[in-house]
């Protein structure tokens, strides 16, 4: 009897062949170990999640390596820096006061401190739909950082506090967006629910990068000393670092559902096809404005608010007394709404509008991820629908008093009936190809749900 024992990646670890013996009660077991496996194979297992490359998703070894040459390069550029900050606080300077650079230290960090709690209050709901924007955005206000802490010496002692406090905001800045962006990429790679374990060894991987980062950058620091060869070593370090981490993000194929891949995979359905995480990642740009619409062309179609709740679109549709403060409308507006909730969980409401349309998505309070990708798609075609149609797309409001009622009420309807017709087609071709539909990365910021009475 053979039997074969293999580790979580599937590899055979052992063979176990039991043979038959002399002695009636007793059996021989032979013990056959694999000899094909490298040298250095135990030594990358330190650096690699458990189940390696079954455990993680196929575009995992594509963004480490990007990441920890960046993270390298990064390292060298962070001496550099830090060496031009010990010079402003006046390190080699006899007048300097150890008293004013420890103050210098606590303004710093009290104002970085201030300026993460209000980054993670108005920004913290894009950090996961949006997390390959944040993650190369974070190294963009890094290098920023950089390159004021080198040009701080240059300045008066009074101007060297504003530089510093200002570089010190956006390296907490980094912190947070890369921080947060990192967590929804590691759990986009963790393919087992190996969450903790990749982590621990992204860690790793982070720990040996810094530390050869550190023992290049040295040598580096030592003999690098005049400004001309400091600036030029610190801005070839900063452009492989932006580019590496460029390249990081680009490498990864997210599987949720965000405003720009979902209008990607839109424009896909419509032509009948079902595209997969990394198509819709070679077209999607890492540095997209919210709340826009594009058409297949990527040109702008107009703009979106999802989980709006309706005083943006009461205020510029409703007239207000000036006593009461109570706003009148047309009432087929309200009645529009409502019917729309009931029906499909989610309205749209096109909101004023000169040049391209500016829609309101309000939703029901029990609207699922589905609707939502619905109402976004809604939207989408809706906006199609009145650039095709300038009429319907220069009306103002919803019920406009020009006679384009009908025509626009027309046209949500159409859009409505495309959008819903879309998900049920293809809903599940798009589970097939590997999208998750069950995930909300939708909404950029905190939304609003309505509550309908049953009659």
């Amino acid at each position: 009897m053979e039997l074969t024992e293999t580790d979580e990646a599937g590899n055979i670890t052992a063979t176990y062949i039991s043979s038959t013996s002399d002695t009636k009660d007793l059996c021989r077991i032979d013990v056959l170990r694999p000899t094909t496996q490298k040298p250095w194979q135990g030594l990358l297992n330190m650096f690699l999640p458990a189940g390696y490359p079954h455990s993680v998703t196929d575009d995992y070894l594509e963004y480490q390596i990007y990441d920890s040459l960046q993270a390298f390069a990064s390292s060298i550029a962070g001496l550099l820096s830090s060496r031009a900050v010990l010079s402003s606080v006046g390190v080699g300077d006899s007048s300097a006061s150890p008293t004013a650079a420890l103050l210098l230290s606590i303004v710093q960090d009290s104002i970085g401190r201030l300026a993460t709690i209000a980054f993670a209050d108005r920004y913290g709901t894009a950090l996961e739909p949006e997390c390959k924007m944040y993650r190369l955005l974070a190294d963009v206000l890094n290098d920023i950082a950089f390159v004021l802490d080198c040009m701080s010496p240059a300045f008066p002692k009074p101007l060297r506090v504003v530089i510093l406090s200002f570089s010190s905001v956006l390296r907490a800045l980094c912190g947070v967006a890369a921080g947060s962006a990192k967590a929804s990429l590691s759990a986009h790679f963790a393919r087992w629910g190996n969450l903790g374990e990749l982590n621990a060894k992204d860690s790793s991987q982070e720990t040996v990068i810094s530390l050869l980062g550190s023992l290049a950058g040295s040598v580096v620091v030592y003999y690098i000393t005049s400004p001309i060869a400091t600036w030029t070593t610190l801005m070839l370090l900063l452009a492989i670092h932006l580019e590496t981490n460029r390249r990081a993000v680009r490498a990864v194929s997210m599987r949720t559902l965000n405003r720009q891949r979902a209008t990607i995979v839109y424009h896909h359905l419509r032509r009948g096809h079902v595209p997969s995480p990394k198509e819709v990642s070679a077209q999607e740009l890492i540095f997209e404005r919210d709340g826009i619409l594009r058409s297949a062309s990527g040109g702008m179609l107009g703009w979106c608010s999802m989980g709006a709740g309706l005083f943006l679109p009461l205020r510029g549709m409703a007239s207000q007394e000036s006593t009461t403060r109570a706003l009148s409308m047309n009432s087929a507006w309200f009645e529009h709404v409502l019917l729309s909730l009931k029906e499909q969980r989610h309205a749209l409401i096109m909101g004023e509008s000169l040049t391209i349309p500016h829609l309101y998505v309000v939703f029901e309070k029990q609207a699922l991820t589905s609707d939502l990708l619905v109402g976004w798609w809604h939207a989408l075609a809706f906006a199609e629908e009145s650039i095709s149609s300038p009429k319907a797309g220069a009306a103002s409001g919803m019920f406009p008093d020009d006679g384009s009622a009908d025509l626009v009420s027309q046209r949500m309807a159409i859009a409505a009936q495309r959008s819903a017709d879309l998900l049920q087609t293809f809903s599940a071709g798009l589970l097939a190809a590997g999208w998750d539909l069950g995930t909300n990365a939708l909404e950029t910021r905190s939304s609003s749900r309505i509550s309908v009475p049953s009659t």
